[in-house]
C-alpha cells in the first residue's frame, strides 16, 4: 500500500503521541522483571507552584499572620490539625481522610538550590534530577523502560490524562500514553486510514515506515483497549463536574475495570497566584478537596484503596511575605500529599519548616522529593529506584 507524504506527516501527528520506540532501536534495550503486583500509583501535580503555607497552616504562629497580613487565613477558619497547624477551610474533605489514617503530610519538600522557574523546576520534578542535571527522560518513563513486557500487553502501563504527555512519562525507548478524552482518541484511531495503516504494520522493512506502521499498530492497540476498559464500570459515585473532576472520575473507572495501568497521571493547574491568591486558591483546593474524595470513596466501595497510593506535588511552594497584590510570588519548599488506605505513617509526616529560619525570604527545604520518588519506587511498585535515579536515597517510612 503506497502512502502521500501528506498522508504520512497526519498520521505520524498521532503517532508522536504513542508509547513506545521501533523494534530497531530496542536491541540494546534490557528489561527487567518488575513485581506483579496489584499497586497503583495516581499522580496529581498542581501545576503553577501552590502556596503550602495557605495550604497547611501554622494558625498559632504570629510570624505567619505578620508576613501575610491581608492573605493569612484567619485561626477561626483553620480546619485544626493538632495544637500549631490546620488545614485550608477548602479541604474538608482531606480532613476526614486525616481522621480516617489514609492522609500523611509530608511538609518543607524541595531539594537544594531550587530554581524558581515554572520551567526549569517543573523539569527537575518530573525528571527526578539534581538543579544541576539536565535529563531528556522523566522518572516514570524510566520506570516503563525496565518494566516487565508481560505487564504491558496493551502498552498502558501509565497513562496521562491528557492531550500531551509530560516529561516525568517519557523514557529513553518507552514513554506513557497520553488520553483527555477516551472517545475522541478510540474515534481518531479507528478512521479507516488509520486500520489500513496499522494492518500494514509487518510489510515494511524500511526503518523510518517500520517505526510509523509499527507504532500505529500500537496506538490503535492501546486506543481499543483503553476504550473497551472504560465501557466495564460505571461508577455510582458523584464527581464534580470540573476537569479535574472527570479525570478523577476516568481514572476510577478504569482502575475499577481491572486496567493493566499501574500508574495515572493527573494535572490541576492556576496555582501560580500572584495576585488576589486567596479566592483563587481556595476555589482550586475545594476542586482537588471534591474530586480526590470522590475518586477515595469510589474505591473504598470497590475495595480498591488499599492497592492505591495518591500522591501530589507542586513544582515549587510561594514566599513566605505576601506581595503588594494580595498573592504570593514564586517560593521553595512546599508539602506533599499521600492518600492511601495502606499508609504506616498516616497523619503530619514531619514539622513545618521553621518560620524564623529563612533563605532570603524562603522557606528552607528538609527533605529531598526524590526520596519520595526512591520510596515509591522500592516500596510501591518494587522496582529500583538506583537504577532509575542514577543515585541511592533514604527512604522515607509513610508506606
Amino acid at each position: 500500500m503506497s502512502i502521500s507524504r501528506r498522508k504520512f506527516l497526519e498520521t505520524s501527528a498521532l503517532a508522536s503521541a504513542s508509547l513506545m520506540v521501533p523494534q530497531f532501536l530496542k536491541g540494546f534495550e534490557q528489561k527487567k522483571i518488575i513485581n506483579k503486583n496489584n499497586k497503583i500509583l495516581i499522580v496529581v501535580q498542581l501545576s503553577g507552584g501552590n502556596d503550602g503555607l495557605n495550604t497547611i497552616i501554622p494558625y498559632r504562629n504570629d510570624l505567619y499572620y505578620k508576613n501575610r497580613q491581608d492573605i493569612g487565613i484567619n485561626k477561626d477558619k483553620v480546619i485544626s490539625l493538632n495544637d500549631e497547624i490546620g488545614l485550608n477551610p477548602s479541604l474538608k474533605g482531606l480532613k476526614q481522610l486525616y481522621d480516617s489514617g489514609n492522609l500523611s503530610i509530608i511538609n518543607g519538600v524541595g531539594y537544594p538550590h531550587p530554581n524558581r522557574s515554572h520551567f526549569r523546576s517543573m523539569d527537575i520534578w518530573h525528571s527526578g534530577s539534581a538543579e544541576n542535571e539536565f535529563i531528556n527522560t522523566g522518572w516514570i518513563g524510566r520506570y516503563l523502560d525496565i518494566a516487565d513486557v508481560d505487564l504491558n500487553v496493551h502498552n498502558t502501563l501509565a497513562l496521562e490524562t491528557d492531550d500531551t504527555l509530560s516529561l516525568a512519562l517519557k523514557g529513553e525507548f518507552k514513554k506513557a500514553i497520553a488520553v483527555k478524552d477516551i472517545n475522541q482518541f478510540h474515534n481518531a484511531a479507528s478512521t479507516s486510514f488509520f486500520r489500513k495503516l496499522a494492518s500494514h504494520s509487518n510489510e515494511h522493512q524500511e526503518k523510518l515506515a517500520g517505526y510509523l506502521y509499527k507504532t500505529l499498530g500500537e496506538i490503535k492497540s492501546a486506543a481499543d483497549y483503553i476504550y473497551d476498559q472504560s465501557k466495564i464500570y460505571t461508577t455510582l459515585q458523584t464527581y464534580p463536574n470540573t476537569q479535574l473532576g472527570k479525570q478523577c472520575k476516568t481514572v476510577g473507572s478504569l482502575i475499577m475495570a481491572n486496567t493493566e495501568t499501574k500508574i495515572y497521571y493527573v494535572s490541576h493547574g492556576g496555582y501560580d497566584t500572584h495576585n488576589a491568591q486567596n479566592a483563587r486558591q481556595d476555589k482550586l483546593l475545594q476542586d482537588l478537596d471534591e474530586s480526590l474524595s470522590a475518586l477515595v470513596s469510589d474505591l473504598k466501595h470497590n475495595n480498591r484503596f488499599e492497592d492505591v497510593l495518591i500522591m501530589t506535588f507542586s513544582e515549587f511552594g510561594r514566599r513566605v511575605s505576601q506581595n503588594a497584590s494580595k498573592g504570593t510570588d514564586h517560593g521553595t519548599a512546599s508539602n506533599l500529599f499521600f492518600i492511601s488506605g495502606s499508609l504506616k505513617k498516616p497523619g503530619i509526616y514531619n514539622s513545618i519548616p521553621n518560620l524564623n529560619d529563612l533563605d532570603e525570604g524562603d522557606l528552607k527545604y528538609e527533605i529531598d522529593f526524590k526520596q519520595a520518588y526512591a520510596t515509591i519506587l522500592d516500596k510501591w511498585l518494587q522496582t529500583s529506584s538506583t537504577e532509575i535515579l542514577n543515585k541511592k536515597f533514604t527512604h522515607l517510612d509513610f508506606i
